[in-house]
């Protein structure tokens, strides 16, 4: 469901939302429920203000979103190449929770982008196609906000080791809300259990941070929850949280 930002009230100055981090880093630290954390930002912003950039990997942040703020906006970078096992999860999230999926998709469709760069630009030159059918469309699409939640975590690998549970985001010029930075795997594990979240069934078969399928494999124990990503190379983020 796409929503009217026009209808939104203005956005708050830069001083308020940094205020609003540093108070929220005062009164909330890793044992706070992700819930409570993401509950308060609603109260204090609006759930219209803030937005759960998700990539249905898992169904967390989408039930979190759902259950802490209900009718929140879930962004989804829909970036033409996503397993189907994705996509289905992206609709179960939008038939059965109380949000709002929005689907983003590249100013290029992949014919357009095989036309213009070349077929299979993932594979000569990643960081360029994770730009443009990901990270672009999420910088446009968080423009329309005050905050925006992730499901980054610290044990996804050793890059994202000292992610805060709420920083001030100068890249977007917002607040970033990471309620489940501290969570280990097995707390990860438990969360679906308590919930009974649904969740991506790639995952069953060795799959356990998923993206896009030309670039994405499965794990094995011990290995990083990101180590099936660009397997072969050195890039390990998409771009979005750099």
């Amino acid at each position: 469901m796409s929503v009217d930002l026009a209808l939104a009230p203005p956005r708050r100055t830069e001083k308020e939302l940094r205020d609003l981090v540093d108070e929220a880093t005062f009164l909330f630290d890793d044992s706070t429920d992700p819930l409570g954390l993401m509950a308060w930002f609603g109260v204090r912003l609006g759930v219209n203000r803030i937005a759960v950039a998700v990539s249905f990997s898992d169904g967390v942040m989408a039930c979190l979103g759902a259950k802490a703020l209900p009718g929140v906006d879930l962004l989804f970078a829909d970036t033409g190449y996503h397993f189907a096992e994705t996509l289905g999860l992206r609709e179960a999230v939008d038939a059965v929770y109380p949000v709002n999926v929005r689907s983003l998709r590249p100013e290029l469709t992949v014919a357009e982008q095989d036309h213009r760069y070349g077929e299979n630009l993932w594979e000569r030159d990643p960081d360029l196609c994770c730009a443009l059918r990901k990270t672009a469309p999420m910088d446009n699409a968080l423009r329309g906000y005050d905050a925006w939640a992730t499901g980054l975590r610290r044990a996804d690998h050793a890059g994202r080791a000292e992610t805060p549970i709420v920083a001030w985001d100068d890249k977007h010029q917002m607040i970033k809300i990471n309620p489940i930075a501290a969570f280990t795997d097995e707390m990860i594990d438990a969360c679906i259990d308590k919930y009974q979240i649904m969740h991506n069934p790639l995952r069953d078969i060795g799959y356990r941070s998923i993206g896009c399928e030309p670039c994405t494999r499965p794990v094995v124990d011990g290995q990083d929850e990101r180590a099936g990503r660009w397997q072969g190379r050195t890039k390990v983020e998409c771009g979005l949280h750099l």
